[in-house]
């Protein structure tokens, strides 16, 4: 079995950042094996990664050498192709970065809390524990430009209210249909933990909630309804997000029960996570939001607006 190190690296102020959005830990071997396959040919990987042909060929030859297992097939005359291997490789690349992507993110806000102390003093650090999504991501990094780090925790957002109720953050990011009836789940979910006169509501962002689906939406799910086809393969979120209310509520609402759901006790804990599973065959459809389904190649029905 392979070991997994793990390392980070600093870039100087005002430097534009090594790492890719949709990809948090860099590899250099997935970095190849993925400009290889974009490409079809070594020359056309070496050039996409400004590196030589002689330096990317050598690399994939240690990386076999190292796994001991063939990477690319090596036939003259015909385009490079990656083996089932190095495609297995990419595979689990994707699975793992989907799964650890809110991990990493708050792992990474807390190596930038240390070394922030360290190196100026005076910096100004603001604890938030919020529901995950690309958007806090850039608020994060608008608010550094400004000298005020977010020191952001991905939880769910009943976990995330929680937490500041308990005085483990300052701000608590959570999201929730716009305009909730008072009986529905959600208003009577989030409606004891919200304390009025203490609580500040900040308006940040809108967005949807809807099906994530593979690419042409091949078995033509549109409603919530559709869930609960026997031919359908759900995969959920965790108790504690807001996704897995607002998909409770709507089940609810409809009376439609979660029992019929294929797949409801299958949990995630991303949208990422829940798109990685249905991008790789595991799911036919997940709860989440188009910036996720998009980022793994799949198609977005929108449902609800928050």
């Amino acid at each position: 079995m392979q070991h997994i190190e793990l390392s980070y690296q600093w870039t100087p102020p005002g430097a534009e950042p090594v790492r890719n959005r949709q990809s948090p830990l860099r590899n250099p071997l997935m970095d190849l094996l993925q400009a290889v396959r974009d490409t079809g040919s070594i020359g056309g990987a070496a050039k996409a990664m400004g590196l030589s042909y002689r330096h990317v060929w050598g690399q994939l030859k240690r990386w076999e050498e190292s796994l001991g297992q063939s990477l690319i097939l090596w036939e003259k005359g015909q385009a490079a192709r990656l083996t089932g291997f190095a495609d297995k490789l990419l595979w689990a690349e994707r699975q793992a970065q989907a799964r650890l992507l809110p991990q990493i993110s708050a792992l990474h806000a807390d190596l930038e809390k240390t070394f922030a102390v360290a190196f100026d003093p005076a910096h100004l650090v603001l604890p938030i524990f919020a529901s995950h999504d690309a958007a806090m991501d850039l608020l994060r990094e608008e608010a550094a430009s400004r000298a005020l780090h977010l020191d952001l925790r991905f939880c769910g957002s009943v976990d995330a209210i929680r937490a500041l109720n308990e005085g483990r953050c300052h701000v608590a990011g959570f999201h929730a249909p716009w305009q909730p009836d008072a009986p529905s789940l959600v208003a009577r979910t989030y409606k004891p933990l919200l304390k009025t006169g203490q609580h500040k509501l900040i308006g940040f962002a809108k967005r949807a909630q809807g099906l994530m689906v593979a690419r042409g939406n091949p078995l033509g799910l549109r409603d919530w309804a559709d869930l609960c086809k026997d031919d359908v393969r759900f995969v959920n979120r965790s108790p504690g997000t807001g996704t897995r209310l607002l998909l409770d509520q709507n089940l609810q609402e409809r009376g439609l029960d979660p029992a019929s759901v294929k797949g409801y006790a299958h949990e995630e804990n991303s949208h990422s996570a829940v798109a990685a599973r249905i991008a790789a065959g595991q799911a036919d459809v997940g709860l989440g939001i188009a910036h996720a389904a998009e980022g793994h190649g799949l198609d977005f029905v929108p449902l609800s607006q928050e």
